[in-house]
């Protein structure tokens, strides 16, 4: 969460008892406990079914539901990039954000992602004739 998330923003969650520890580490934790209410889930937290709806459907219909755990992060990423500019006016500045991003971010080599955590192979420089 505190890699995501700005201490003192806003968590709202379900009752689920992994959550109570947000209090603590700088976040102020609003809660709705779902259990014997009157309200449906989607009711009481607005536009969440929607969002994990989408997702859903973007990843069994995309992906095919072959997404991996150890890439998941990286499906989520474009997941959220693609949802916050769903109903962008201009299309062409979905790409131009698509570059600009792409273009501000070190390029993560495919070894790296397929293998966190391991230590990439460095090529030899080569040395030009003189």
């Amino acid at each position: 969460m505190q890699d995501s998330v700005e201490a003192g923003s806003v968590i709202h969650t379900d009752g689920w008892l992994g959550y109570l520890p947000l209090d603590k580490k700088g976040y102020d934790h609003e809660v709705t406990f779902l259990k014997g209410k009157k309200k449906t889930a989607s009711e009481l937290m607005p536009r969440v079914h929607r969002v994990i709806s989408l997702l859903k459907r973007w990843l069994m219909g995309t992906h095919q539901g072959a997404v991996s755990h150890k890439h998941l992060d990286y499906y989520l990423d474009e997941f959220t990039f693609r949802f916050n500019r769903r109903r962008s006016k201009s299309r062409g500045k979905l790409f131009f954000r698509l570059v600009q991003q792409a273009v501000a971010v070190e390029p993560i080599p495919l070894d790296r992602i397929l293998h966190p955590g391991a230590k990439l192979k460095t090529k030899p420089q080569s040395v030009g004739a003189t």
